[in-house]
């Protein structure tokens, strides 16, 4: 009697607890993942994989705390079709203080459901530029332009935001702080920190998707790009890339005339393979690398075919041109720079020559065949008047007396005996 009195009385006292846990609703949690670097395929793989987390394991919202110069248009345009199809809440804020949205961060920013930005941070500067970091030609830059401004203002007019701006950001350059930006209704929220950020826009429905917004005390989870993920972005670099396939073609070839180093083999294998990662990620231009493979050819016939250095020059040329054009329709910075290719291009030349130069000294050298060969080699006198030469021991005459443990040299070879003289 007394146990069923307290089981009675134990459960009298969880029913109202376990009611109001039932009432009280859960904390929301937001994922905020910090985005500080440049919009390529890399960083865009692991933006959206984090997008694609915040959806599937319950996340109240995605945030993007962002600070990227830009980037390649066609990652760009994978990012932003992701948050556009995301399931929660997509907010995108430029922070922190000192923070920018530059070039292709400024559709990401547009393509959020809420966008704000910190004090003392900037939008804008979307205007297209081709592979040297200049103007495109003028038929060409109106095409670009037009399409990529048509895509920031409807991004922009479809969450509300001000369209005109959009397009003067893509094709005037136009670049506002975060208080130029409230005020022209180009952003949603200027806020100092996040946490605040969230607080603010709590209860929010965003346009034109019609999401509430619960972010209220909200639990922030921060991610951040990893050492592989900013390791892969610095091997997709063009410069990085080019050297690497010049340091494969080199470790590669140096194995092939020369089997069993072994070292330049793994190392040039190394640098080929991770310049193929390079070639795989960022869009390539196949003549470009016909070029290179060209340069490389004709450098290696010119050591065996008396070209007096014409093919080494036209191999030079050829790889320059090559590394040059590699990457050519990329957008800066993805492009090769001009000072690496020069200073390799001078280098290789320079050792190229070296090594043309005792190819030639070589050739010119008298054939010597059989014992002749022997004529011109040093040696060590030994006992008895014996001269030690090329791994064997011969007889010799000197015109002066010849001491034990004197080095020689070899003047002419006289039937089984050798002409020396002291050195």
């Amino acid at each position: 009697m007394k146990r069923l009195l307290l089981a009675v009385f134990l459960l009298a006292l969880a029913l109202p607890a376990s009611a109001a846990a039932e009432g009280s609703p859960a904390q929301p949690r937001v994922l905020a993942i910090h985005f500080t670097a440049d919009v390529d395929p890399v960083t865009q793989d692991w933006l959206n994989h984090e997008l694609g987390k915040a959806s599937s394991q319950g996340y109240s919202a995605a945030v993007i705390v962002l600070d990227t110069p830009g980037g390649l248009e066609e990652s760009m345009r994978k990012i932003v079709a992701r948050e556009l199809s995301l399931k929660i809440p997509v907010i995108v804020y430029v922070g922190p203080p000192g923070a920018r949205a530059a070039s292709a961060g400024v559709w990401v920013s547009e393509a959020a459901d809420l966008l704000a930005m910190a004090p003392q941070t900037n939008i804008g500067s979307s205007t297209p530029i081709n592979g040297t970091g200049s103007n495109i030609g003028s038929d060409l830059r109106r095409k670009v332009v037009n399409d990529a401004a048509a895509s920031l203002r409807g991004l922009a007019k479809s969450h509300g935001r001000n369209a005109k701006w959009a397009d003067a950001a893509v094709r005037k350059a136009s670049n506002l702080t975060a208080e130029e930006a409230l005020r022209l209704n180009v952003i949603d929220v200027v806020s100092p920190t996040l946490p605040a950020l969230l607080n603010a826009i709590d209860g929010r429905v965003t346009t034109p998707r019609r999401l509430t917004l619960h972010t209220a005390n909200a639990a922030i989870v921060n991610v951040r790009e990893g050492f592989l993920t900013r390791f892969l972005s610095t091997l997709i670099d063009p410069n990085i890339v080019s050297l690497l396939f010049l340091a494969g073609l080199a470790g590669l070839g140096f194995e092939l005339f020369h089997p069993g180093v072994v070292i330049p083999g793994a190392f040039g294998a190394i640098c080929m393979v991770t310049a193929l990662f390079g070639f795989s990620v960022l869009p390539l231009s196949w003549g470009g690398l016909a070029l290179v493979l060209l340069g490389a050819a004709l450098l290696v016939i010119d050591l065996h075919v008396p070209t007096h250095g014409a093919l080494t020059l036209s191999g030079l040329v050829a790889m320059a041109i090559g590394m040059i054009t590699l990457f050519h329709n990329l957008p800066a910075p993805y492009h090769t720079s001009q000072p690496p290719i020069i200073a390799v291009t001078v280098l290789l030349g320079g050792f190229w020559a070296f090594a043309i130069s005792k190819a030639l000294a070589v050739r010119r050298r008298p054939p010597r065949v059989g014992p002749q060969e022997i004529v011109g080699m040093e040696g060590v006198v030994r006992p008895g008047g014996l001269v030690f030469v090329h791994g064997e021991l011969w007889r010799a005459e000197s015109d002066r007396p010849l001491r034990e443990g004197e080095q020689v040299q070899v003047e002419a070879l006289d039937g089984l005996s050798l002409r020396v003289r002291p050195i």
